[in-house]
C-alpha cells in the first residue's frame, strides 16, 4: 500500500496519517539499563501476575536466547522522526521486568533497529540475523520487510502495524487492531453517522495528503462511509509538501456545506486548515483528527480553534491516557515512565508498544522450552488478553475486528474523553463488522515466501 515518498516530514506525516504508526524522539538505545539495587521489584502488571521474575531457564541454542539473555528487536523510524516512543516503552518494559527478575531468569536485551524511513528491509535482515522476535515497534514503511522476516521465520509483535501487507501478515501478533480487510473504525463512523451528528450523514467530505498510500486510504473511507449509510459529497487532496494558505480549501469544505470531515494528513496542517474554517465563520459538526493527532501538539497548534471546531479520534480499544485516575494499568505505566524514563512523555503509541511487550513477556513466560514456535503458540491462544488491563479483550484467534472502541474529544484544554455513551468500562463494544468490497491489496503469508507454520521451530 504504501510506497517511497520524497523524504520530507511533511510526506512522513502524510504517510502515518490514520494509522498511527509513530515512533520516537530520541537518543538510539541497543540495551536497556538496569534501575538501582534500591528500587521496587514488583512481578505484576495490573491484573497480569507473577509476569515477570526469576527462575531457571534452560539450556538453548535458539537464535537470540542465551542461558540469561533474550536479545530482541524494536523495529523504529527514529533516525528520521527523531520520535522515540517505542524505544522509550522498550527501556521501561525491560528494565521494569529486567528488575523483576526477567522472563524466568533471563534479562530482556532490547536492541533497536532504525529504519529511518526508507530501510526497513536492512533492518530487518539485521534483525533476522541475530533476534529472537521483533517486540513493541513499528516503521511507516513495515510491508518492505515482511517477505525477508517471513524468510527468516522471525515473530514480530509490533506496537502498530501500517500497510496492508504487513497488516495480519504471518507470524504478526498484534495485541489490539488492525485487522486485515477490515474497515477498522466502523464503531466509531457508526456513532458519528447515527448517534451523534445524523444529519452529518448525507454530507462527508474526505480531504487526503496527496501521496499514494493516503490516497489509498481515502477510497477505504470513502467505501465505508457508504457501506455505513452515509455519502461522501466531497474530495479533494492537498500537496504532500504543505500548503501555504489553507483558506482556499475551508472556502471549498463550506460551500459544499460539508457536514462530518474525514482529515487523512498529519495534524499540523489540519490545525492550519481549522484556523482557516474557523477564520471564515465554519463549523462542520465534527472532524475526525485520527490518533496520531491525540497528544498536546494538536491542542496547542489549533489553538482558539478548537473552541469552535469538534476534532474526535479513535484510540481502537486502548484505554485513553485521562482515564489514568480510573485504571490502574495506565497509572502503573506513567510510572514507570517516571522512574525508568524520567521526563520522556507517556503517549498512545508508547500505551500500544506496552500492550506489545506484554503479549510478549505472557507467551515468553509460559513457554517451558523458550523457542520461537512456542512463543508464537502461547500468544495465539489469546481469547480475551487486555494487556493487564490498558484495553478492552482481544481475541487474537479470531480474524474479525473487535466490537469495543474509545472515542477521544480534543478541546481547547486539551483531550478528553467524548460522551460516545461507553457500556463497558471505558469501552462501548458495539461496532457493526464492515469489510471491503474493493480490492486493496492483502497482507504477506508464509505461502508468498515458500514457508509454513511447519518450518517454525
Amino acid at each position: 500500500m504504501r510506497r517511497m515518498l520524497i523524504g520530507t516530514a511533511t510526506v512522513v506525516a502524510v504517510l502515518l496519517a490514520g494509522c498511527s504508526t509513530r515512533s520516537g524522539d530520541g537518543p538510539d538505545t541497543d540495551s536497556a539499563p538496569r534501575s538501582s539495587p534500591a528500587a521496587e521489584k514488583s512481578s505484576d502488571f495490573g491484573t497480569l501476575k507473577d509476569l515477570c521474575g526469576p527462575g531457571t531457564a534452560r539450556s538453548s541454542s535458539v537464535q537470540g536466547v542465551t542461558d540469561d539473555k533474550i536479545q530482541v528487536g524494536v523495529m523504529s523510524d527514529i533516525g528520521f522522526t527523531k520520535r522515540s516512543e517505542f524505544v522509550d516503552a522498550a527501556k521501561v518494559f525491560t528494565s521494569w521486568c529486567n528488575d523483576a527478575g526477567g522472563i524466568n531468569g533471563r534479562d530482556l536485551v532490547p536492541v533497536t533497529r532504525d529504519a529511518k524511513l526508507m530501510e526497513v528491509r536492512q533492518r530487518v535482515l539485521e534483525a533476522c540475523k541475530a533476534d529472537f522476535a521483533l517486540v513493541g515497534g513499528g516503521s511507516a514503511l513495515d510491508s518492505l520487510g515482511v517477505k525477508d522476516r517471513l524468510k527468516c521465520l522471525l515473530p514480530n509483535f509490533p506496537a502498530q502495524s501500517s500497510q496492508i501487507g504487513a497488516i495480519g501478515s504471518d507470524l504478526q501478533v498484534l495485541a489490539s487492531g488492525p485487522t486485515a480487510g477490515y474497515f477498522q473504525y466502523a464503531g466509531y463512523y457508526s456513532w458519528l453517522l447515527k448517534d451523534k451528528y445524523p444529519d452529518s450523514a448525507r454530507k462527508v467530505g474526505v480531504i487526503a495528503g496527496d501521496a499514494p498510500v493516503t490516497k489509498v486510504m481515502a477510497a477505504q473511507f470513502k467505501e465505508a462511509v457508504a457501506g455505513l449509510g452515509g455519502t461522501v459529497s466531497y474530495s479533494d487532496l492537498y500537496p504532500a509538501a504543505g500548503v501555504s494558505d489553507w483558506t482556499p480549501y475551508a472556502q471549498s469544505i463550506k460551500k459544499g456545506g460539508v457536514k462530518g470531515l474525514v482529515f487523512l494528513g498529519d495534524f499540523a496542517s489540519l490545525a492550519k486548515l481549522e484556523q482557516a474554517l474557523t477564520g471564515i465563520g465554519y463549523t462542520p459538526d465534527w472532524i475526525d483528527a485520527n490518533s496520531n493527532a491525540y497528544g498536546p501538539a494538536f491542542p496547542q497548534l489549533a489553538g482558539a480553534a478548537l473552541g469552535k471546531q469538534h476534532n474526535y479520534a479513535e484510540l481502537f480499544a486502548t484505554a485513553p491516557l485521562e482515564s489514568a485516575g480510573d485504571n490502574p494499568a495506565v497509572q502503573q505505566v506513567i510510572d514507570l515512565f517516571e522512574k525508568y524514563a524520567p521526563g520522556k512523555q507517556v503517549t498512545y503509541p508508547a500505551l500500544r508498544a506496552f500492550s506489545a511487550w506484554l503479549l510478549f513477556a505472557t507467551a515468553a513466560r509460559d513457554c517451558a522450552e523458550l523457542t520461537r514456535k512456542c512463543l508464537y503458540e502461547n500468544a495465539m491462544k489469546n481469547t480475551a488478553f487486555t494487556a493487564g488491563g490498558l484495553q478492552a479483550p482481544f481475541d487474537l484467534t479470531s480474524k474479525e475486528p473487535p466490537e469495543c472502541y474509545v472515542i477521544v474529544e480534543a478541546t481547547a484544554k486539551g483531550w478528553q474523553a467524548a460522551d460516545f455513551r461507553p457500556d463497558h468500562g471505558a469501552y462501548r463494544c458495539d461496532a457493526p463488522t464492515y469489510k471491503y468490497k474493493g480490492d486493496y491489496g492483502k497482507p504477506v503469508t508464509l505461502a508468498d515466501v515458500g514457508k509454513s507454520l511447519a518450518d517454525l521451530t
